[in-house]
């Protein structure tokens, strides 16, 4: 029975799967751990893009929401700066 399962896993898990689960297990602890951060002390800011751009090397849905944020983020820096958005027309 051991040998079988030592002999499917050398044939099923290959490096391609080794590197998703570890890029899983490590992005999503730091996301998780950025997601904490938003109501407990620290920069929560700066370690949720991090843990989805951990997820973003192996996720697409990690690249969405990487992107989703990004853009977020620069309309509120430029509604803070008070620029308008590139598509609109500037205020009179």
């Amino acid at each position: 029975m051991r040998g079988r399962l030592r002999a499917w896993l050398r044939r099923t898990i290959t490096y391609r799967w080794a590197r998703r689960i570890v890029v899983a297990v490590i992005g999503g602890t730091i996301l998780l751990i950025g997601i904490a951060m938003v109501v407990l002390p620290g920069p929560a800011i700066v370690v949720v893009p991090l843990g989805l751009g951990v997820l973003g090397l192996e996720f697409a849905w990690a690249r969405h929401w990487l992107r989703k944020l990004r853009a977020t983020a620069t309309d509120v820096v430029n509604r803070v700066r008070g620029r308008s958005k590139p598509d609109q027309p500037p205020p009179r």
